[in-house]
């Protein structure tokens, strides 16, 4: 059988593979599949103690990476997801552990904090940027290469720098998000082909400084990998991560290249990585990780279930993916704060709420700091979801976890279905 990594790295597909273990795939109901995924992002079971600065980095260790965003209506997204799954934590922890270097920055499905670990799966893409597309000005670093290079000497000798410590010409105010000034630019070319790294975050602004220091004991011709090892490996953390994937989810988990997976994963699960399976209604393949393999029955059976009622980032595994959020959850799911306000179905930056395995509704929230308000602007649950009392129960005690997370103890619910509204207040 012709080895999958090399065709992974080829671009051409895999030879065919024995499907023998399909014949005796168990099927699955939908809500198993929900469960085994919930349980390998970490959200089968609340919190039962307080969390430690441990339990952020296994939590971002379970995800395989954690995106990077700077709305902050509400926490910023990466210390959201967090909060999703270990509770009330310092959000300081995650910039602790980047500063001590255990994590680090890049482009992985987004920007995000991945494990220190795994940089040796991301190297390729610093090595050979010009696959990335929008993420690497290859026109400007063609154009300013002198100016670069010069940047680039000047923090080898002088230390690391911050956007913030290059001034805008005279008279030049920028122009909204993307009209950096040309430091901010040059910056960014060098983080993406690798020779900057984010040494620290200070006040959420990134701080640059050569990968050397930040990462001194690395060496390409010692410990790069073959780029088709590192693909491969890649795919194996995305179905670790998801816990049930398809085909048709691999490669958005990691922006792999844009191909048909099926046969790489067949070739998994002919490697022990991955266990067919089939889901109820769904036309393609599944397979589950071979750590999930012993929850399987479990899952089918009922045994186990998801117990966690919480809000989820936009940015947040579970709904990053509009497809599988829609597969998995018949949640559609969109964000909509790059959405003019006009044409905005729910709100800026709402956020999924997630209540026992299903995705039951969305909320538009803001934390307001000074006033110590967590405004719920408008809430709104999916077709079908009826208002129980353990529902609005479990909501409200949801919601004002957050807000006293968010230091805004203060519930204040705007727009609501008027059954549930009452029941909050009351509750």
């Amino acid at each position: 059988m012709r080895d999958v990594a090399t065709s992974l790295a080829s671009g051409s597909p895999p030879a065919a593979t024995p499907r023998g273990a399909r014949a005796d795939a168990v099927t699955l109901p939908i809500a198993a599949a929900r469960t085994l995924h919930l349980a390998a992002q970490g959200l089968i079971a609340p919190p039962r103690r307080k969390a430690t600065k441990d339990d952020v980095l296994d939590a971002i260790r379970r995800m395989a990476q954690l995106q990077i965003d700077t709305i902050h209506v509400v926490a910023r997204s990466p210390y959201f997801v967090l909060f999703s799954r270990v509770g009330a934590y310092d959000p300081q922890w995650l910039d602790q552990h980047l500063a001590a270097g255990r994590l680090f920055e890049y482009w992985s499905h987004e920007a995000c904090f991945v494990p220190i670990d795994d940089y040796r799966l991301l190297r390729h893409r610093m090595l050979d940027p010009a696959g990335m597309g929008w993420k690497y000005a290859a026109d400007w670093h063609a154009k300013h290469q002198q100016e670069i290079d010069a940047l680039l000497a000047r923090i080898r000798e002088s230390g690391p720098v911050r956007s913030a410590d290059f001034a805008r010409a005279a008279g030049d105010k920028g122009n909204g998000w993307w009209d950096w000034k040309p430091e901010k630019r040059h910056l960014e070319v060098l983080f993406t082909t690798g020779e900057l790294m984010v040494a620290e975050r200070r006040n959420f602004q990134r701080v640059y400084d050569v990968a050397e220091r930040v990462l001194p004991g690395w060496n390409d011709a010692r410990d790069l990998p073959p780029r088709a090892d590192a693909e491969r490996e890649l795919l194996i953390r995305t179905c670790r991560a998801l816990g049930i994937v398809r085909a048709d989810w691999v490669a958005d988990y990691y922006r792999l290249p844009r191909r048909p997976y099926t046969d790489a994963l067949h070739a998994l699960a002919d490697a022990g990585e991955l266990r067919p399976v089939r889901v109820e209604g769904w036309k393609l393949d599944a397979f589950v990780h071979r750590d999930l393999a012993a929850s399987i029955d479990d899952a089918e059976n009922g045994k186990l279930v998801s117990t966690v009622t919480t809000l989820l980032s936009p940015f947040d595994p579970v709904v990053w993916d509009r497809k599988r959020a829609n597969a998995l959850f018949g949640f559609d799911y969109a964000i909509e704060c790059y959405v003019p306000a006009a044409k905005r179905k729910y709100g800026y930056f709402v956020l999924p709420i997630l209540s026992r395995g299903r995705l039951v509704g969305r909320v538009d929230a803001k934390a307001h700091r000074a006033q110590q308000v967590f405004e719920l602007k408008s809430l709104h649950l999916e077709p079908g979801v009826r208002v129980s009392g353990r529902l609005a129960g479990d909501l409200r005690r949801a919601l004002q976890r957050c807000a006293d997370w968010h230091g805004t103890p203060q519930l204040e619910i705007g727009a609501a279905p008027p059954e549930l509204a009452a029941a909050l207040r009351e509750a």
